[in-house]
């Protein structure tokens, strides 16, 4: 299972369940000349069973020199050592500080020998700590890399987004082995009119080692390879994914298909990779590519939802997808039939999500109200992206991480909210999905037409009072749409309530004076599946009267 950010209470045992659940995570990166007004943008899905959705703060402080930090495991918990404070801190909302710095990650694991369980650093400690000591994207790459030098990296391979409201880089990280104090890692800045993804499977292949203002990477990248005898090619021959996360069948078909499935949608011509993406054939796509249009920030939250629809990877049809075209497949991610080992499609829009964001950088209004963190819980495809601007001094209600837990049901939870909707929605997924679809445009729709308005009043005002002000429409914004969403919900099971469907006229239910439907519609089971049932079941045939009387 690919790790992400819970409560610092779960066990270590919870952990070790997370390494056997299955693949998580998606990124896109938008660099700000692919977009229509010039945004650069993140996005991410922060995939986990075992991850309460939540969005987290960190104030702005001073530290008294001498100050140290401790470090504690993102996934478990656990004590991993401290190392010295800075003096000053930014605020961060989310995964988004108060100078726009936005880092996202993935999850690719890489060679398991060069884990080192002996070091202080793990990449949830570097995403935070970083946002908390960085003004721009570059200055971040050198904060994580700074600390894995001096501290040492215990996580897995990892892939991340960072970006500022100029640039969008890609870095990818691995350790070096137990007590090797380190990490080797490359990063790439993705061209301004370009896009890129990545899904749990390393994607920097060769690089420009000689191009310094648009590639970083460790001195010994190269040089560890040959030592472990990883590589023995030429130095421009050196790919840092095939040497230190080579791809294999899951690879493929459960991560770099999320990538595929992104960039066919913004070039047709990517339609070609699906053989690769089936293991078919070898060339790999390209890091990032050009879209033939330049993107909306609503059409990234789009392109989250993403379930393979229109292809033939598509998780809404199949006998997977039950009679009503459930998304839903049970863990784990893969599974065996006599032995074989088989993988279940896997979209970047999935049932474990924790949390998601697609983050918003503008470089023409001040920072603390250029910044927007679109903001959400649970599966993207049945969430609200809600904007959180990154200058707001408190977390809304319904998205505090100590407001319920993943053991404990709070009805003022997003969180919770979110679930029971999805959750009803899987199991008519075809009919509620577009019910759930119709909400979810309208609030967006209202939030995108909202920004521009808040942004000018904002600016007209000192930056104390506009702070407040930001503070106060984040959080309505947020209280008011989780409201919508547990009505939403109530709709829901008022109108599919055991399977029937109530008839509505006008965007009412149909019903007499008695406040008693007329109607229930029963829309019984698609034809694709009743002829699969009496497959399965001849005996369910009606005998005729004659086959009747004929009885013995």
């Amino acid at each position: 299972m690919i790790k992400k950010m819970i409560k610092k209470t779960l066990s270590l045992v919870a952990f070790i369940l997370t390494m056997s659940s299955g693949f998580a995570c998606t990124n896109f990166l938008v660099g700000k000349a692919a977009t229509l007004d010039g945004s650069t943008l993140i996005s991410y899905n922060a995939d986990s069973y075992f991850l309460f959705g939540a969005l987290y703060q960190y104030p702005a402080a001073t530290y008294p020199v001498g100050t140290m930090l401790d470090i504690h495991d993102w996934d478990s918990g656990k004590y991993l050592g401290k190392i010295k404070q800075a003096e000053k801190t930014y605020s961060v909302i989310g995964n988004m500080n108060e100078h726009q710095v936005s880092i996202g990650e993935t999850t690719f694991g890489g060679r398991e020998e060069l884990v080192d369980s002996t070091a202080i650093m793990d990449y949830g400690s570097l995403i935070y700590i970083a946002l908390q000591r960085s003004r721009t994207a570059r200055e971040a790459i050198k904060v994580m890399t700074d600390l894995v030098t001096e501290y040492g990296y215990c996580s897995e391979g990892e892939s991340f987004s960072i970006a500022d409201p100029n640039e969008v880089w890609i870095m990818e990280m691995v350790g070096k082995g137990a007590h090797n104090k380190g990490a080797v890692w490359v990063a790439q800045r993705i061209p301004d009119d370009c896009v890129s993804a990545h899904a749990n499977q390393a994607r920097i292949t060769t690089f420009p080692y000689d191009d310094k203002a648009n590639c970083l990477y460790s001195e010994d990248v190269i040089a560890f390879a040959r030592e472990k005898g990883y590589f023995k090619g030429k130095n421009k021959e050196f790919s840092f994914s095939d040497t230190y996360a080579p791809l294999d069948y899951v690879a493929l078909r459960a991560c770099e298909a999320r990538v595929w499935s992104f960039f066919r949608k913004i070039d047709p011509t990517m339609d070609k990779y699906l053989s690769y993406i089936k293991g078919e054939t070898a060339e790999r796509m390209p890091l990032w590519i050009k879209p033939t249009k330049k993107l909306t920030v609503q059409e990234i939250k789009d392109y989250m939802r993403d379930q393979y629809e229109g292809t033939e990877l598509d998780m809404t049809k199949g006998i997977a997808a039950g009679p009503f075209g459930s998304k839903l497949r049970c863990s784990p991610l893969t599974f065996k039939v006599d032995t074989v080992e088989y993988v279940h499609e896997r979209p970047t829009a999935t049932q474990q999500t924790g949390f998601t964001f697609v983050a918003q950088m503008r470089s023409w209004l001040p920072d603390y109200i250029a910044g927007i963190l679109w903001f959400g819980v649970d599966d993207a495809a049945t969430a609200l992206y809600v904007p959180m601007y990154c200058g707001i001094n408190k977390v809304p209600e319904c998205f505090r991480a100590d407001n319920g837990s993943l053991l404990e049901y709070s009805a003022t939870s997003a969180f919770w909210t979110y679930n029971w909707v999805a959750n009803y929605a899987y199991s008519k997924y075809s009919y509620m999905l577009p019910d759930i679809k119709k909400v979810q445009a309208k609030w967006e729709s209202d939030f995108n037409a909202l920004v521009p308005a808040i942004d000018k009043v904002a600016v007209g005002m000192p930056e104390t009072d506009a702070r407040i002000f930001l503070t106060d429409f984040s959080v309505a914004q947020a209280e008011n749409s989780t409201a919508a969403w547990r009505k939403l919900g109530e709709y829901l099971l008022v109108k599919y309530m055991d399977g029937n469907i109530k008839a509505e006229k006008n965007g009412k239910f149909v019903q007499n004076e008695a406040k008693i439907p007329p109607t229930i519609i029963r829309a019984g089971y698609p034809e694709t599946f009743l002829r699969q049932m009496v497959k399965e079941n001849p005996g369910l045939r009606v005998k005729t009267t004659e086959e009747m009387k004929n009885r013995k």
